[in-house]
């Protein structure tokens, strides 16, 4: 696996030096100019999506740890590809004709970047690092570039006709990762600079006025008018509902369907099956909710292309085909485990437009269910064989070990043709955001046009995001590979992962697997961990608090000072009514005090003290047993002080389904 893993690096290297690869790609050179304005259409103008980008080849610079450790920028020691004589860092230097689709860093500073374009001596542009996101300096703007959930990036695509180098004026630079396409040789490229002309202008006000509307459709990214089909289906348990078909070729251009809180709940019992042309496969097979962006069985993805929004699911992704498309939902039984009838709305927008065989792709997408993760193994997210590009990815993730979500550490990886060419720094790096379990952060579920989290929970020890490649999307020629590890190093963290890969290609499916009832359950653990760091608490009285990480447990410990008649009341909303154990994770020490559990005005333990003469972590103390039911999902702390006697140092809450 080491051999394996340092063929990988060699390969990463070679491609961020040269472009030898270019040569066994190489036809005749595209008559189309690659601009600015060119490489910004697919954003407001998604009808190219299934054509091939034939001749390029994608390829990503990041800050990976190449020792296959976990310091992937939090040294610097893998942040730089060399060092200049006064100290600056060159962290991008690529040679041959392309452009940068996307820039997403954690971390960024305060001192210039310098963008050399060309083989100039001088930079063609610079810019504070910050201000490649902060909106602060035209056009790195909104809403293509931006921050949230921890991470900065930037999609501004950057256009270069013979080279292009980025060179950081710190002396110290930490998490990035750097995406590009490389045109075969003799393209016409146009370079980037910061004066837009009128054309470029526009194309960034299209953008934004497509992107900031409150509710979009398929008229939103096509022009003409789509046919419509529209009805409503009696989804009976056991069968399978035909929602459109059709024998002549055309493309779908919008499927919704209505209300969308019909395919919500644990066992996700609803499929959604889409075949082109008769194909031996299916070209889409997924529970719906795992299709349409749920987390865990609950609505959650509102992107640009694809999630639910004003309880309808959609979808706008192009999809061609040559001579028939049908499009089923199918309601799974088993014994046992009844399923009710569910009445559907559906509308599909489509049109007639055959596709292009030698330019377009057939839609695809691939769902893959792991419900426990193999150790060693990074779970795959895509495999494809064929010609064609790869569009997005939706991730479930959930630890099947209470504790930290440290299975997010886990980087993604990308082989294309059989060389490895893209590869990442951790889990939620990938889907553009950082830090996760930090407040404000990669802690909740929140979407954004391309990117975004589908959740956070950690008495769930689960998450998950999407992430959709427009101008970014992977050409391959022969086949594709996408994975994702589970744990900082080794795959050793025990998880269940759910994905789906999008993408076209010229080749239909070779094998899938099928939804099952034992498949598609959400988990649901006995053992539940509440961390401060994420507690919803009130406060009465006077408190001090203050954080510190000194004591190992992943996440961050909160020491409470409470003064005379102080209470602390934390939410317990997220956790299942029902029966429990309830033990605290604490430090105790000399000026820890005594404490009780109150549910509202009812006390539910005894006074226990959290004191000792020395600095002692007790990872089990028995609180109390606690009943949570619908209607009262809070539990309250009170606590006798007196001088010498108090705080309390809280690592972790701990529940227990009895």
């Amino acid at each position: 696996m080491r051999l394996f893993y340092f063929q990988v690096v060699l390969t990463c290297i070679l491609l961020s030096y040269c472009s030898r690869e270019k040569k066994s790609y190489q036809k005749q050179a595209d008559n189309q100019e690659h601009s600015l304005a060119e490489e910004l259409r697919v954003f407001y103008d998604i009808s190219s999506l299934p054509s091939y980008l034939d001749s390029t080849i994608s390829a990503q610079v990041s800050t990976y740890d190449t020792t296959w450790g976990n310091d992937d920028g939090f040294s610097g020691r893998f942040s730089f590809l060399r060092r200049n004589e006064d100290g600056s860092l060159i962290i991008f230097d690529i040679k041959g004709g392309g452009v940068i689709n996307r820039i997403w860093t954690p971390t960024p500073g305060d001192d210039t970047l310098d963008f050399f374009i060309d083989d100039t001596l001088q930079p063609s542009f610079s810019v504070c690092y910050r201000d490649l996101f902060s909106g602060k300096k035209y056009p790195f703007t909104e809403p293509l570039c931006g921050n949230q959930l921890g991470g900065f990036y930037c999609y501004l695509p950057i256009p270069f006709e013979k080279s292009c180098r980025i060179t950081y004026r710190g002396k110290k630079e930490q998490f990035h990762q750097i995406q590009y396409r490389l045109y075969n040789k003799g393209s016409k490229i146009k370079s980037f600079s910061l004066n837009l002309n009128k054309e470029e202008k526009e194309a960034l006000d299209k953008i934004k006025s497509l992107w900031f509307k409150t509710e979009r459709g398929p008229v939103d990214f096509y022009t003409g008018k789509p046919l419509v089909s529209a009805g409503k289906f009696e989804l009976k348990p056991g069968a399978a509902t035909t929602i459109f078909e059709t024998e002549k070729g055309g493309r779908i251009l919008g499927i919704e369907l209505s209300p969308s809180d019909a395919f919500e709940g644990l066992k996700k019992n609803t499929d959604i099956k889409i075949t082109w042309d008769n194909e031996s496969m299916p070209a889409i097979y997924s529970p719906v909710a795992d299709f349409f962006g749920y987390a865990f069985g609950s609505a959650s993805m509102q992107s640009l292309l694809l999630g639910c929004q004003y309880n309808k699911a959609y979808c706008y992704f192009p999809m061609p085909y040559d001579r028939s498309a049908k499009i089923e939902l199918i309601q799974r039984e088993t014994a046992g485990n009844p399923v009710r009838q569910l009445s559907v709305s559906a509308k599909i927008w489509y049109s007639e437009e055959e596709r292009l065989m030698d330019k377009e792709g057939k839609f695809y997408a691939e769902w893959e269910k792991n419900p426990e993760a193999t150790a060693g193994r990074p779970h795959t997210i895509a495999e494809v064989k064929g010609k064609g590009h790869y569009v997005g990815t939706l991730l479930q993730s959930q630890g099947l070990r209470a504790g930290m979500t440290i299975f997010f550490e886990g980087d993604d990886s990308t082989s294309i043709d059989g060389q490895f060419r893209l590869h990442g720094t951790g889990s939620e790096d990938y889907f553009n955001g950082g830090w996760y379990a930090m407040m404000d952060r990669w802690d909740d579920k929140m979407s954004l046009p391309l990117h975004g989290s589908l959740g956070y929970s950690l008495p769930f020890c689960r998450t998950g995001g999407y992430r959709l490649y427009l101008s970014d999307k992977l050409s391959f020629m022969n086949s594709f590979f996408q994975s994702i590890e589970h744990g900082p190093v080794r795959n050793d963290v025990p998880a269940d992962y759910t994905s789906i890969g999008l993408y076209y290609c010229d080749s239909p499916v070779q094998k899938a697997a099928a939804p099952s009832s034992e498949l598609t359950r959400v988990y649901i653990p006995d053992t539940l961990y509440i961390y401060p760091q994420l507690m919803d608490f009130t406060l009465y009285g006077k408190m001090n608090v203050e954080t510190t990480w000194k004591y190992g447990t992943g996440g961050e410990s909160y020491l409470f000072t409470p003064g005379i008649e102080s209470w602390l009341r934390f939410s317990l909303r997220e956790i299942p009514a029902g029966n429990y154990k309830l033990y605290f994770d604490l430090i105790k020490g000399p000026s820890g005090c005594e404490f009780s559990l109150w549910q509202r005005q009812k006390q539910v333990s005894e006074w226990l003290p959290s004191s000792n003469q020395t600095e002692l972590r007790v990872n089990d103390l028995y609180v109390c047993d606690l009943t949570l039911l619908e209607t009262s999902k809070t539990v309250t702390i009170r606590f006798k002080t007196d001088k010498q006697r108090n705080s309390l140092l809280m690592n972790r809450v701990i529940l227990i389904r009895k």
